[in-house]
């Protein structure tokens, strides 16, 4: 099948993320098909849908085609599509240009700017990078002729959403389809929104009157699952002469891809309020373009924006130190908001309201042996080798912009069932949210089960991402289990023969007060049975503000000058997380994340040619980093309890990405600094940093 025998049959690919352009005009977003129609924008669009009895059978068949493809100068730099007489990709976006968008107060910067008694530029990429989840996209669609409905099985992060932008492709509402997720090997973002061949395969489900399965290959995800990072941003800081920070005005360019993804326009844009960081700025304005390239689109990972930020941030920090001769802990040290100063309202619109991000910084450098780097350092030279010291001291936003609820059911032996729409993608879901259950139900949590992933079984549900399982899904979980408690207390009350107000509930156990006569939910829950009462609880949370996880990345390296071959030596992670649910999964997500910044900074890198081509389309010219390549990483949690939250927790699924490139970025500049090296892109391989050593030496 191609275009023309679905013409008629779907609306263009959602976009979601529409960002206002600066003159309140909306962002020129084109209609995407499903299946190219009259032209192909990237390597790897899709044109003809094939299906066969099986997997040889189908890919006979799509070697049987013939595509007629007439070649059109391409463009894969950001930069260079912005500029005059530049390829354009779609007549309706005029200069490649899809929005123009901007936060902040330029007045104010400007202002500062002019009184400033220093300014500190810096430019800094951060690549493309192929997210590479441990599996590759799937998905099984069935048609029900009886019900008219469809049902799709694949792999995703946001089961609700996701039954919506099918809804929305095919025109049609939404209890006209199921969507059923189980267990997800990965997903880090991009498995947040549509992909085309989700409808297809619905679609197709119709036609054949069968179920139609797609298994997409480790060469199909470099060439169609959509991308990370992918952005150019310049940023001038302002400061006084006692190096306080006085203003930051940046220039964000990113790269779209082809066309946007549902999500692609939030990394450049929604979470431009993290350039605040743990810094008391008085003024920032940010402008954000995005613009579009004849490369796979791009979309949220692990971060959205953050860790791209926060890279450019204190990477811009460590360069005002050595623009001004002043420490670089000490810079940090005078413009870090102090406790005493919090709730701390910040020039983007975040208002920071725990933490102690100087005692965070504090305990940091204490537990990465800060003060014992010098005497490594010379141990490392006696060897020939440069070896630097770096970190990233920062504050994040998680669990924000979304509302959400779950379901409690007291089942009749006595065991609960939690119906969560947070979807798990390896976090370990089902035990952090039995746990919870568990803690207030006073159950064990082995009799909890956790439902997730089935648009039919749980009534709503907003996903996994933005680090806001826990702070919201848990949060929905423990007001559900208050109403069970509280939902209990009659039919424990008709059991013990006592008044509702007498019943206090407690260790999982319903007793008269000041007595030993008690009840617990076996017996409880008999009641119910015996007298057809259901005990449902449905908790929902709206968070009144985000949560702040805010922490401090130390990283050491060692760099061979001969060669350029850099190894990361030390890892030391000190990050409040808020309430502590599960100290094992806890470890695992900052471990976890920092690995994938790790290989961002020192790694990986998405390479396309100049005539759309990509070269780093296989494990064999993509690399990513193996366990021999990262040292143990020594995390320590802190528990300062989010205020916001009702249990206290603060997201940390995103954490762990966001410290290690600039760490690692500014560990390595201090290793070269004695070479007169001031400046390094991602990723650091050992091509690029023998490079900036010749050419410092020249």
């Amino acid at each position: 099948w191609t275009a023309a025998d679905i013409a008629g049959v779907f609306g263009p690919m959602p976009v979601n993320a529409r960002p206002k352009r600066r003159d309140g005009r909306p962002a020129a977003i084109p209609d995407q098909p499903l299946l190219a129609t009259d032209r192909v924008r990237f390597v790897g669009d899709a044109i003809a849908m094939v299906v066969g009895e099986t997997e040889a059978a189908a890919r006979a068949g799509a070697e049987l085609a013939v595509c007629d493809i007439a070649e059109r100068p391409a463009v894969v730099d950001p930069a260079a599509a912005l500029a005059p007489g530049a390829p354009l990709l779609w007549d309706a976006v005029p200069g490649n240009l899809c929005f123009a968008w901007e936060a902040g107060d330029a007045a104010a910067v400007r202002a500062a700017r002019a009184r400033a008694a220093r300014t500190v530029r810096l430019r800094a990429a951060n690549p493309r990078v192929v997210v590479a989840a441990l599996e590759t996209r799937a998905a099984l669609g069935a048609w029900d002729a009886e019900s008219g409905r469809y049902t799709l099985r694949c792999a995703s992060q946001m089961p609700h959403p996701l039954r919506a932008e099918l809804a929305q492709a095919f025109r049609l509402p939404e209890d006209r389809f199921r969507v059923v997720v189980e267990d997800v090997g990965g997903g880090f973002g991009v498995k947040n929104s549509l992909y085309r061949e989700q409808p297809l395969l619905l679609w197709a489900a119709r036609a054949l009157g069968r179920p139609v399965r797609w298994v997409g290959s480790r060469a199909d995800a470099f060439l169609t699952d959509y991308q990370g990072r992918g952005r150019v941003t310049e940023a001038t800081l302002a400061l006084d002469a006692d190096g306080n920070f006085l203003a930051l005005e940046v220039d964000i360019v990113a790269d779209l891809g082809a066309h946007p993804s549902a999500r692609g326009a939030i990394p450049a844009t929604l979470n431009a309020a993290s350039f605040s960081g743990a810094y008391r700025t008085p003024a920032i304005h940010v402008v954000a373009r995005g613009v579009l390239t004849n490369a796979v689109p791009t979309e949220v990972y692990r971060g959205a924006g953050r860790p791209e930020n926060l890279h450019l941030l204190e990477t811009l920090v460590d360069a005002a130190a050595r623009d001004l001769g002043i420490d670089r802990i000490e810079l940090r040290r005078r413009n870090t908001v102090a406790p005493a100063e919090l709730p701390f309202r910040a020039p983007l619109g975040l208002t920071y309201d725990s933490g102690d991000y100087p005692g965070v910084l504090a305990r940091g450098m204490a537990q990465a042996d800060w003060r014992g780097f010098p005497a490594r350092r010379a141990e490392s030279e006696r060897r020939g080798r440069l070896r630097g010291v770096g970190l990233a001291n920062f504050v994040e936003r998680c669990g924000h912009g979304v509302a959400d609820s779950a379901e409690l059911r007291i089942e009749p032996d006595g065991s609960a069932t939690v119906l969560s729409g947070a979807m798990a993608n390896g976090q370990g879901h089902e035990t952090a949210l039995a746990q919870i259950a568990g803690d207030f139900l006073g159950m064990d949590p082995a009799r909890v089960t956790v439902v997730q992933g089935d648009t039919d079984r749980v009534a709503e549900g907003q996903g996994t991402g933005g680090s806001r399982s826990i702070p919201l899904g848990g949060a929905c979980l423990a007001a559900a289990a208050r109403e069970a408690v509280e939902l209990a207390k009659p039919l424990a009350g008709e059991l013990l023969e006592a008044a509702v107000a007498d019943i206090a509930f407690e260790d999982g156990a319903f007793r008269i007060v000041g007595t030993d006569r008690a009840a617990g939910w076996e017996e409880v829950a008999r009641e119910a049975g015996a007298r057809g009462v259901a005990l449902r609880a449905t908790g929902r949370f709206v968070p009144e503000n985000h949560t702040y996880p805010n922490g401090c990345h130390v990283c050491e390296v060692e760099i061979d000058p001969e060669t350029g071959a850099l190894a990361i030596m030390r890892y030391t992670v000190v990050h409040d997380f808020g309430r502590a649910l599960n100290p094992p999964l806890l470890a695992g997500q900052v471990h976890g994340g920092v690995a994938q910044g790790l290989g961002q900074a020192a790694f990986e890198a998405t390479v396309y040619d100049s005539e759309g081509q990509l070269p780093s389309g296989s494990l064999m010219d993509y690399c990513l980093p193996r366990a021999a390549d990262l040292p143990a990483i020594d995390f320590t949690p802190v528990e300062t309890p989010c205020p916001s939250n009702p249990a206290g927790f603060k997201g940390c699924g995103e954490a762990g990405a966001a410290g290690p490139p600039p760490a690692l970025v500014n560990a390595a500049l201090d290793a070269l600094a004695p070479l007169g090296v001031r400046h390094l892109d991602m990723p650091l391989t050992p091509e690029r940093v023998w490079r900036a050593i010749s050419r410092a030496r020249e």
